[in-house]
């Protein structure tokens, strides 16, 4: 972390800068899933070492954590100290630039964890805040900020989503019987927690071949985050979404998108877009979809931030592609066997070298089961 601040300042307690943009960090992530494709920012302005009030950035971006703890905040703003997660906004849209408020507020220090790459803005929140005799502080919790707008910062860096892949599997790597029954492998507080998951991206992708099976309705169905359901995606090639599927039927209420190839028929386009589905044409290669093509336009509509739910072929392909940045493996203590539905399909691998390899991020039980986060390792000379 490298910080920058006035020669001149006065010291103070890191530790209280730690806990304030901690207390920010997390106020930012209450946006995960609904500011998309703005950041998901949190704010906290304090003064006399106490809590004047605070903010994040609103349901599709606006307003801006900053004018929200700014409102909220009022004439008790003047001399306070602002922890904001991301560098203030310098330009123009559809309001004022944070910057100028925090300026005309009369903030005595600005204290964030990293600037924003957005060209509009890279360092000129900054520089305008220093022109106007405020001491800035930057790089606190830097990484902890740049996770949680991970998203983000993809879409803007790589053009496409951060995508989190998330299986849930018996012990010995299996997500259905032979039959095709997967109902359920894990338990009722894994489910719970792949809802509060869902609510935290703005789309969930499944393949076709799940969502044929399984009809999920790819919801959020947790009391009091009914409304906070993200965009439902499905790589679908050929349109074979049935019509009276829950996906289908529900589109009116909650937003469906389409991955499909130039050969769909026409009857199937027409019949979704008849029920206001969203059809993105994405091209396809040996039979398959080109799934980094598909989540390049997806990004280019705003999304930051995809939820893949399966199943094993869509795994597969994902991994093989390289697009998973983060994998959530949720396992139940049970064991079906090799005749079994693998949750990973085919890679096509003769050599462990070209494996897709991970690092434990983290560990938790979750009732009966076992939760654990990974996060790719890059492959040797990929940087």
């Amino acid at each position: 972390m490298t910080l920058h601040k006035s020669a001149s300042a006065p010291q103070r307690s890191a530790d209280d800068d730690l806990r304030w943009m901690r207390a920010a960090l997390d106020l930012a992530r209450r946006g995960l899933g609904r500011t998309w494709p703005n950041p998901a920012v949190g704010c906290v302005i304090v003064k006399d070492g106490e809590l004047v009030s605070r903010g994040w950035t609103q349901p599709g971006g606006r307003p801006h954590a900053e004018v929200e703890a700014l409102a909220r905040a009022g004439s008790s703003a003047q001399g306070a100290t602002v922890y904001v997660t991301l560098e203030p906004c310098a330009h123009h849209g559809v309001t004022p630039p944070c910057s100028e408020a925090l300026v005309s507020a009369g903030v005595a220090r600005v204290v964030t964890a990293f600037e924003d790459p957005d060209p509009r803005v890279a360092g000129r929140g900054h520089d305008l805040l220093r022109a106007a005799g405020i001491e800035v502080t930057t790089g606190l919790m830097e990484t902890e900020a740049r996770n949680v707008n991970a998203g983000y910062l993809m879409r803007r860096d790589k053009g496409r989503p951060f995508l989190t892949l998330k299986l849930a599997s018996t012990l010995d790597g299996r997500i259905a019987t032979s039959a095709g029954e997967s109902k359920w492998i894990t338990g009722e507080e894994s489910r719970r927690r792949v809802h509060l998951l869902r609510a935290s991206h703005d789309a969930i992708l499944v393949g076709a071949g799940t969502a044929r099976a399984d009809d999920p309705g790819l919801d959020v169905r947790l009391p009091g985050l009914e409304m906070r359901s993200p965009v439902r995606i499905v790589a679908d090639s050929r349109l074979s979404l049935p019509m009276e599927s829950q996906l289908a039927q529900s589109t009116p209420q909650r937003p469906l998108w389409m991955l499909h190839g130039s050969d769909a028929p026409a009857a199937n386009r027409d019949a979704f877009e008849a029920i206001g589905a969203i059809l993105i044409e994405t091209p396809v290669a040996n039979g398959m979809l080109d799934l980094e093509a598909g989540l390049r336009s997806v990004a280019a509509r705003g999304v930051t931030r995809v939820f893949c739910e399966g199943g094993g072929a869509l795994a597969g392909s994902l991994l093989k592609a390289g697009l998973v940045d983060r994998l959530l493996w949720a396992t139940a203590g049970m064991a079906i066997g090799a005749d079994g539905r693998p949750a990973v399909g085919p890679l096509v691998l003769d050599q462990l070298a070209a494996a897709a390899r991970f690092e434990l991020v983290a560990s938790e039980v979750t009732g009966a089961d076992v939760l654990t986060e990974w996060r790719p390792i890059p492959a040797p000379n990929s940087e």
